[in-house]
């Protein structure tokens, strides 16, 4: 239905100056998108307040309201053109008005967790792009087209809105950082299997995939067949409201996010602009906690000394201390299933040992889905889903390594096949040819390396990992580094 009018809107971009890359794209078809389902949504509210014999307060005021300057329209419903804005008059309007008055919101909104206070932290992080306004007044016309009345049309428009993503995070390093495939996230969130009213966080967010896919587990089931009528009113308003809980440090991705979640059926997206790693763990307290925790948090990211002394573990390594911090935000009980690099199996400095420790000590981790290389799309390491709950420490370690049969590429990418075995095994960690048990006496107490070694294969792979060992020279580099800077504080 809305497939052509996406590829419009496309075009409209690609030939403006002021958009060069799918990550502009996908920013500027955002904005426009989040008014106009603003915009709708806002007409839902005042026709039932209507029919109620009540009276609706619009959220944007007449003067900034979409159809009053986006899409003006005759008695008759057919677009006004006389009293559109149109040109330099539409970037002026756009750029230093409708903006600023929009993130004014921020101030003007009674909490943070209001759809005005979302409307004021989008609007502070983005700027209009374009720089004709011939060109954003297409754009306008063609997201008008586009409606958010109905079920199916949120539906087909958040699938069009995850292609958009999948092909950002395909156009570069940076867009890639928050694009995990979504097969992966379906594999994860069935083995994990959420409740509803279980509350579920990613404090590395991103485009919120993670939290979008176990909204639609949750609401429309594990095979993505049931409907509304399977849940009960009171289900559907604890999704909207007490489930999903998110973290984002980049301005981006967290305006994608929400829209994301919003196009899903979440309404008022809990999700926070902000550094999870600038919290201190140690004020973590028990009303803080979740039951489930889903994430893929970034690879090789180098954080400052100033964050690491939020954590007991101190490291540079920016997954290392998300992963600390995915272990104290998690319930006793609580279930979590967390992307990451390979390397973190097998490094031999001091902090990977110690987390490796801590991890094993204080969670059962039951499961490691070894990853292929070229699963994630432009990323030059290999990674592994860690599966784990906490409050018992690990007896037994159920390791799968996943080959798909073929190599993984753009034109060949993961799809939810591939992970069928993995999931239907899993559930009573059946060994295979690609699956195998460790016993935790097995383990080294030493260095507690966890490294896949699969013992139906084991002559395949003599050679340790490049990756691995570059990684360990970095790392230890590292730590050189640091006790040269303490000998010299103390000379």
């Amino acid at each position: 239905m809305f497939e052509q009018t996406f590829r419009n809107i496309d075009n409209v971009l690609w030939k403006e100056a002021g958009c060069a890359t799918e990550l502009d794209y996908t920013e500027q078809t955002s904005w426009m998108l989040f008014l106009k389902y603003l915009d709708d949504l806002e007409f839902e509210r005042s026709q039932e307040a209507e029919l109620r014999g009540l009276s609706y307060e619009f959220i944007i005021d007449d003067a900034h309201r979409w159809s009053r300057w986006a899409a003006p329209k005759k008695a008759d419903g057919s677009f006004d053109h006389d009293n559109a804005l149109t040109g330099d008059d539409l970037i002026q309007y756009v750029s230093f008005e409708l903006f600023p008055y929009l993130h004014g919101f921020k101030e003007r909104a009674s909490s943070t967790d209001t759809i005005e206070y979302k409307i004021g932290e989008i609007f502070g992080e983005i700027r209009n792009k374009f720089a004709s306004g011939y060109s954003l007044r297409d754009a306008l016309e063609l997201i008008d087209e586009l409606s958010f009345g109905s079920q199916a049309e949120k539906h087909e428009l958040s699938h069009l809105y995850e292609a958009k993503i999948k092909n950002m995070g395909n156009a570069g390093r940076n867009g890639g950082e928050y694009y995990t495939p979504r097969p992966l996230i379906r594999a994860m969130i069935k083995v994990v299997n959420p409740t509803i009213g279980e509350r579920i966080y990613d404090a590395a967010a991103g485009s919120a995939g993670f939290l979008c896919e176990a909204h639609d587990y949750l609401r429309y089931g594990p095979d993505g067949e049931g409907d509304d009528k399977r849940l009960s009113t009171t289900d559907l308003e604890t999704l909207q409201t007490r489930t999903f809980f998110a973290k984002e440090k980049k301005s981006l991705p967290y305006v994608i996010g929400i829209m994301n979640m919003i196009l899903h059926g979440v309404e008022t997206p809990n999700i926070v602009h902000t550094n999870s790693l600038t919290e201190n763990l140690s004020d973590i307290q028990e009303k803080d906690r979740f039951d489930i925790i889903l994430a893929n948090p970034p690879f090789g990211g180098k954080e400052r000394k100033e964050i690491q002394q939020n954590f007991p573990i101190k490291t540079g390594e920016t997954a290392f201390l998300f992963l600390q911090h995915f272990i104290k935000y998690l319930k006793a009980g609580g279930r979590a299933a967390v992307v990451i690099k390979n390397t973190f199996l097998s490094n031999s400095d001091n902090a990977s040992k110690a987390l490796r420790k801590e991890l094993l000590e204080s969670c059962n981790l039951h499961t490691i889905l070894d990853c292929p290389g070229g699963t994630f799309l432009g990323a030059g390491v290999k990674t592994v889903v860690l599966f784990f709950e906490k409050g018992e420490p690990t007896q037994k370690l159920w390791y799968y390594q996943l080959d798909p049969g073929r190599s993984l590429g753009k034109t060949n990418p993961l799809n939810d096949d591939d992970l069928k075995d993995f999931v239907a095994r899993q559930a009573n960690f059946e060994s295979s040819e690609n699956s195998w048990a460790v016993s935790i006496s097995d383990v080294d107490p030493e260095s507690f390396d966890l490294s896949v070694k699969n013992p139906n294969k084991a002559e395949e792979e003599p050679l340790r990992d490049p990756e691995v060992i570059i990684n360990e020279i970095e790392t230890l580099d590292k730590e050189s580094e640091e006790i040269l800077e303490g000998i010299r504080g103390i000379l």
